[in-house]
């Protein structure tokens, strides 16, 4: 894969953010899913669309809401009068590619309709188990600042999602250019596929079997085990946090064009994979204790 191509690709309509795009790219070849924390308007949505169309994948965007039901993300079975039976039909889970807009607007039970689709690629409805199309691929996003009539997500759920990241705003300039050009969801819409779906298939297999040293994989161990016995934390990194820290660690060694991981894959990662699985005690900032951990473990 034009790993280079892709991110110029989806730059072209999401602007001055190719660091964003590359780590969104290296959650997806990781196996895991992405969790996009930021104000409205700052091209979450841009983001997941532009993703689908250069990578010739197909998409759905899930409204979350407080009325919305799992059925509504899953499927419903129907009866189907000319053949004298209950016929499934698929909801928007069944897409490469989902958008989970706002999930922390939907009840807890709705959330949930999205843990086994999640952590198997498949969903289980009146005891048939179905299988989601490969690769899949969820973004969920959250508003940070309007907690009016939401549902935080569980600890059980926010650790099955491999990254959390945050767009930000772009610079002035970046900025200028995007309000005197085109309308950035038109500009999608012109996007073309880039890249074979086998293709991707066939990379993320590959990026599964890349090499983590015995001394890289002890490093790893050494940063979780700070997170749990760190005096201002309440709940540390799940050994589920571990395996996806070396699975995003071999994505982002696949993107910078080598077959293992480095400990500065692992540093570098830390931040975006680690503190949405930390509980604290009182208003400590967990990438506050993520980046003291790192000044204190030694660098094999």
């Amino acid at each position: 894969m034009d790993i280079s191509r892709i991110v110029d690709e989806i730059s072209s309509v999401l602007k001055g953010k190719d660091d964003v795009i590359t780590y969104s790219l290296v959650c997806f070849l990781s196996g895991g899913h992405l969790i996009l924390e930021d104000v409205p308007g700052v091209g979450k949505t841009t983001l997941a669309l532009a993703l689908s169309k250069v990578l010739g994948l197909s998409f759905a965007r899930i409204q979350f809401t407080s009325d919305l039901l799992p059925s509504d993300i899953i499927g419903v079975s129907v009866y189907d009068q000319s053949k004298k039976t209950f016929v499934f039909k698929h909801g928007p889970i069944f897409h490469n590619i989902v958008l989970a807009d706002e999930i922390n607007r939907a009840t807890p039970k709705t959330q949930s309709a999205l843990l086994e689709a999640m952590a198997e690629s498949k969903v289980s409805v009146e005891g048939i188990t179905y299988e989601l199309p490969l690769p899949f691929f969820v973004i969920a996003t959250q508003n940070p600042i309007e907690q009016y009539g939401t549902y935080p997500l569980p600890e059980s759920q926010l650790d099955r999602f491999s990254m959390r990241l945050s767009i930000g705003y772009p610079d002035p300039e970046t900025e200028m250019q995007i309000i005197r050009g085109e309308n950035p969801i038109e500009k999608v819409d012109k996007l073309s596929p880039v890249v074979k779906p086998q293709e991707i298939l066939s990379t993320i297999n590959q990026i599964k079997r890349f090499y983590i040293s015995p001394d890289v994989g002890r490093f790893v161990v050494e940063i979780i085990n700070q997170t749990r016995s760190h005096p201002d934390v309440l709940l540390g990194v799940s050994t589920r946090g571990a395996i996806h820290l070396v699975s995003c660690a071999k994505a982002l060694a696949y993107v910078k064009g080598r077959d293992f991981v480095v400990p500065e894959d692992i540093i570098e990662l830390c931040p975006l994979v680690l503190p949405h699985r930390i509980i604290t005690r009182g208003d400590t900032d967990p990438k506050v204790i993520v980046e003291e951990i790192l000044t204190k473990v030694e660098v094999p």
